[in-house]
């Protein structure tokens, strides 16, 4: 930095073994994602026990809109994290505390813009996903109280994000793990005590991402930190916001748009196979949600890697991140295909006792596991692109597998005679063929070589 000071836990992934960086850059990574999978997992759990198939049902298509508001969230963050990660690797002090103020400032105010969007759109939302009408009601508790949290939301991924920049992935571990503690006592206490079903499990997880939030800005402030966390801080400069937008917002539209292209999933299988069907559904995306810590990992710490080195003009050295991250998230991927194949049901029942669902979800799993192998080149070659700047590309990318793939293959495939649910799953791994031969094309290419920043 300018000042030749290292602050709290600032690592530079400029220099020493790709492997060793990568792999302990990305455990805390997983780990914190692992916390947050259990603890979405015990939501599904704790009302998978202690309601039924319509409280699941309500839980899944309500996780899913969230999903959608997190999506943009994600990938803002995303925009802030290479920024910073780059400028660190070009050591420009100057330009970090800049794009954090802007960074902060700019979540403060769309976060308050997506709640009072939500919250007028609740029941037109739930309407257009073919909510089943006996998960209505929840359906509509859900998406209101886990709305009221978005600005929680926001900051913590802020918060994150940031640290992820500097190369510390050790402190956002510590932050979820005291939200997930948080959220499974929530979910015990007004999902099993208080009966109130899916829009419990919302509650407890608005409320344990809030103190997770507040105590990340008591750690920092305490810290020789980058960011004073004063009202007078929190200035948006119009080159950081062009650059945080011209990075950030690609990865926010292809994160939302993948959700929606679930939702449409959703909203054909719950039209095709009805409340069991759309269940399945919701505990196949629980289920996923482990299956895909480890990409999910390396790709952001792919990204994160890419971007210092990027900064630091270190291209080489940028690419062999990217065959590490691959190799290293193949041998989960290979794993968790052949238990998800052979011992289905074994998995399937930790979420719910019911024999027809435990049936359905086996049937959809034995199709769309073959996409635990495809996800690991997937999401390492997008953490590669990002990390360049080349969000753009990767939305791109993304958007045209989910929209011209997998949600028309879907629906053709639902039309068919005799479709069920084992044949609409090959339309996942078939949409992530596309998207990794249309990377290795631009990889090739060598055009992510360059990045135009104001």
């Amino acid at each position: 930095m300018s000042d030749g000071v290292m602050r709290f836990r600032e690592r530079s992934l400029t220099e020493g073994n790709i492997t060793t960086q990568l792999i302990l850059f990305a455990i805390p990574y997983m780990s914190a994602n692992l916390l947050q999978a259990l603890y979405g997992a015990v939501d599904t759990v704790v009302v998978g026990h202690f309601t039924n198939a319509a409280g699941l049902s309500a839980a899944a298509i309500g996780s899913q809109f969230m999903f959608l508001i997190n999506g943009i969230i994600i990938g803002l963050s995303m925009g802030g994290t290479i920024l910073i990660a780059r400028y660190f690797g070009a050591r420009s002090d100057k330009d970090i505390k800049e794009t954090i103020g802007t960074m902060f400032t700019l979540f403060a105010i769309v976060s308050i813009i997506l709640t009072l969007v939500m919250f007028a759109f609740v029941k037109p939302l739930v309407s257009i996903i073919q909510t089943p009408p006996e998960a209505v009601s929840q359906t509509e508790g859900y998406i209101f109280i886990s709305s009221a949290g978005i600005s929680f939301m926001f900051a913590y991924n802020a918060l994150s994000a940031m640290l992820r920049g500097f190369g510390d992935s050790k402190s956002p571990l510590i932050f979820v793990a005291i939200a997930s503690v948080c959220n499974v006592i929530g979910d015990l206490i007004f999902v099993a005590v208080f009966k109130m079903g899916a829009p419990g499990a919302a509650l407890a997880t608005i409320l344990s991402q809030g103190l997770s939030a507040v105590l990340a800005v008591i750690y920092l402030k305490k810290q020789n930190f980058h960011f004073d966390f004063k009202l007078s801080s929190f200035r948006i400069k119009a080159e950081k916001l062009k650059n945080l937008l011209y990075i950030g917002l690609p990865v926010s539209v292809q994160m939302s748009m993948t959700t929606v292209s679930f939702m449409f999933i959703m909203a054909t299988v719950s039209i095709m196979g009805g409340v069991v069907a759309s269940a399945a559904i919701g505990i196949t995306s629980k289920i996923n949600g482990f299956v895909m810590l480890p990409p999910v990992a390396f790709s952001a710490a792919i990204s994160a890697m890419v971007s210092q080195n990027m900064g630091a003009n270190r291209p080489k050295r940028a690419v062999r991140c990217l065959y590490t991250g691959i190799i290293v998230t193949l041998v989960f991927g290979v794993i968790s295909f052949s238990l998800l194949q052979f011992y289905p049901a074994h998995v399937i029942e930790i979420f719910t006792p019911e024999s027809e669902l435990i049936y359905a979800t086996s049937q959809y799993l034995k199709s769309f596991s073959i996409d635990c192998i495809l996800v690991c080149f997937v999401f390492c070659l997008n953490g590669f692109f990002n990390g360049c700047g080349h969000t753009r590309f990767s939305m791109v990318n993304n958007l045209m597998a989910a929209f011209l793939l997998r949600v028309p293959a879907t629906w053709f495939i639902s039309k068919m005679p005799g479709a069920d649910l084992f044949s609409v799953g090959f339309a996942t791994p078939l949409s992530s063929l596309l998207s990794i031969t249309v990377g290795i094309i631009y990889l090739r290419s060598g055009k992510w070589r360059k990045l135009k920043l104001s």
